[in-house]
């Protein structure tokens, strides 16, 4: 442990004291998932002495010209927290690909400012993005989580990709799994038209071809159901898809919701579908545990950490239609195995994945840094 024992005194004197700032591009409003999260840490940090802020570091989408101005303009705002802050704590949360290069650039001026800085990793598969990377970047990458002082990764997966592959101290990771706001206990829907949703980016990616494969497919085609596929990306290609498969006047494609929106969604929903090909920790699968819907996702990431097949959820196989479709139909027809699902998966998520438990580790590990000196490691 990095961090010494505290008495209750110095622990409330520090917290009324403390305040952090976030990092991530397209702020809360414009930084899918990781916004998302940074929106739920934001308004639970409202609710006690903390005090969270938002920086972004890219805008709403990546424009040369724009982009570069808001990363040098989230510089200036760290080098003036370090005069009327110093101990203000820098949260910079990282992916890869651009959002890499613009953290190079700010972790380098968070070292030379001499601010406490954690470096928080969001990526579906950081590993590979690292392997595609000059031998040059992968040694700044490699230093900048290196002198980070602290790391938070999504799972033991990623934790075991920084220590292996960055050379990350081991010490310095601390695994976070995402959480959500509760939503409060589900509502009853006896007899209702079984309604299934997806939340997340419509891509390949998130696995959006197979899942309109497998809703229309001959065994869903004899049920009773509607699906909302809420997420951005080529909206009107998919929804041009579904259309060729005869599933318009069943499936409704919203476009990006906001937090309230797909709260909304959610309540009013009994299955949450995420049949990914590649994820870190997808929001969506917290979210539809906090709302007590019967989750069907694929075992990615940190999936395995948060899903407990046939106890909490349902595992398909990455890219198979077939047993997505049958999953699919399983849960529709059969209203007491999601039943079995939702209540166990709510039970799931106040145990372990509560907006409170994870504010209380965030709290630690950011005690734990600003006890540190600017040498000493950290540790969960």
């Amino acid at each position: 442990m990095c961090m010494k024992e505290l008495t209750d005194g110095n622990r409330v004197a520090m917290r009324s004291a403390r305040s952090v700032r976030h990092y991530l591009p397209g702020g809360c409003e414009n930084g899918g998932g990781i916004g998302r999260l940074v929106g739920y840490i934001s308004n639970a940090a409202k609710e006690t002495d903390g005090k969270h802020l938002v920086t972004d570091t890219r805008g709403p989408r990546w424009f040369a010209g724009t982009s570069f101005v808001r990363l040098l303009g989230a510089i200036l705002i760290m080098a003036k927290d370090r005069i009327i802050a110093p101990k203000r704590i820098h949260h910079i949360h990282v992916a890869g690909r651009g959002s890499t290069s613009r953290k190079l650039i700010l972790t380098e001026a968070a070292r030379f400012l001499g601010c406490y800085h954690v470096l928080h990793l969001h990526d579906y598969d950081y590993a590979s993005d690292f392997a595609a990377r000059s031998p040059r970047q992968q040694f700044l990458i490699r230093r900048m989580f290196q002198y980070a002082d602290c790391v938070v990764a999504l799972g033991q997966r990623d934790r075991t990709m920084l220590t292996t592959l960055l050379g990350v101290d081991e010490r310095r990771i601390v695994v976070a799994h995402n959480c959500v706001p509760d939503p409060g206990a589900r509502n009853d829907r006896v007899g209702e038209t079984p309604l299934i949703v997806f939340l997340g980016r419509l891509s390949e990616r998130k696995g959006v071809k197979e899942l309109l494969l497998a809703l229309s497919h001959p065994i869903m085609k004899e049920l009773r159901w509607r699906a909302v596929l809420a997420g951005d990306g080529p909206v009107e290609d998919y929804r041009r898809q579904a259309a060729a498969m005869a599933l318009s006047n069943l499936v409704e494609m919203p476009g990006w919701l906001d937090a309230d929106k797909a709260r909304a969604l959610c309540a009013r929903a009994d299955i949450l579908v995420l049949p990914s090909h590649a994820e870190g920790m997808a929001m969506a699968v917290i979210e539809g545990l906090a709302h007590g819907l019967a989750v069907v996702t694929t075992r990615v990431g940190a999936h395995e950490e948060a899903i407990s097949d046939g106890e909490t959820g349902i595992f398909v196989p990455v890219g198979d239609k077939d047993a997505l479709a049958a999953a699919l139909a399983k849960l529709v027809s059969d209203p007491e195995i999601r039943n079995r699902l939702s209540a166990k998966g709510r039970a799931h998520y106040l145990n372990h994945f509560s907006m409170k438990a994870y504010m209380r580790s965030l709290e630690k590990l950011y005690e734990s840094v600003s006890m540190q000196p600017r040498t000493t490691v950290c540790a969960p």
